[in-house]
């Protein structure tokens, strides 16, 4: 049996994501961090046009996907009504789809292996787009994962941004669900200082305020302001 949405009634999905934007400036200044220091991108993986077009009208423009082709489903119409909206891909490319993700995407976060890396950087040498990048990070070393193990960040970042001309903005990563994700957001932070990356993305609807207290300078928050999904 497929999954359902659980969704909210109209006018919920404002309210939810005025209240997850409180909270933000709530951690922020418990940390004494700047306003505004850490953005919120919007996780609309899976949710139907009808429902990103609530939070569009709620004024939110930047949102995360995983998947380019439903993407590209999604967001041609939504694009041309609302032009000021960032799409964030933060789920795991193929190479073959790096062209469409070049496209469409205005940051890839998931950079996470040279021929990734290598095709996308081709791809946006051949469309003159200025697609940002994030490295992606698997500071758990979970096999099922995708991501770079902490120890081969530093070269790969290095080949990205010297070797390949990638504008590499940031590091991304998700925490192993079973520990504690404060470690892991201190150790993508410290692989950041030493590589003077500016973004952190981390931190999700369950650990994003502590994400917060470690730098994170955008959070990806789905549930919290879509709803969760059902059996």
């Amino acid at each position: 049996m497929g999954l359902k949405q659980k969704m909210y009634p109209i006018g919920t999905i404002n309210k939810n994501l005025q209240t997850v934007k409180r909270a933000i400036d709530v951690a922020l200044r418990q940390n004494n961090r700047l306003e505004n220091a850490a953005k919120l991108v919007a996780v609309s993986k899976t949710k139907p046009q009808d429902v990103i077009e609530q939070a569009l009208k709620a004024g939110q423009r930047l949102f995360g996907e995983n998947r380019v082709q439903e993407t590209e489903q999604k967001w041609l119409g939504l694009k041309e009504l609302y032009p000021d909206a960032q799409l964030h891909l933060i789920g795991p490319l193929q190479t073959n789809k790096a062209a469409l993700a070049v496209s469409m995407f205005d940051v890839i976060e998931t950079i996470d292996r040279l021929k990734l890396a290598t095709a996308v950087s081709r791809h946006i040498r051949d469309t003159g787009r200025n697609v940002r990048c994030f490295i992606q990070v698997n500071t758990g070393k979970e096999l099922q994962k995708a991501g770079v193990f902490p120890e081969a960040a530093d070269e790969f970042i290095h080949t990205c941004k010297f070797n390949l001309n990638l504008t590499v903005e940031g590091l991304m990563c998700i925490p192993p669900t079973d520990e504690e994700p404060a470690l892991h957001f201190a150790l993508l932070r410290k692989i950041a200082e030493r590589n003077k990356i500016k973004e952190l993305s981390m931190g999700m609807s369950a650990d994003y305020e502590t994400a917060i207290q470690f730098g994170a300078t955008y959070v990806r928050i789905g549930t919290a302001i879509f709803g969760s999904r059902t059996d």
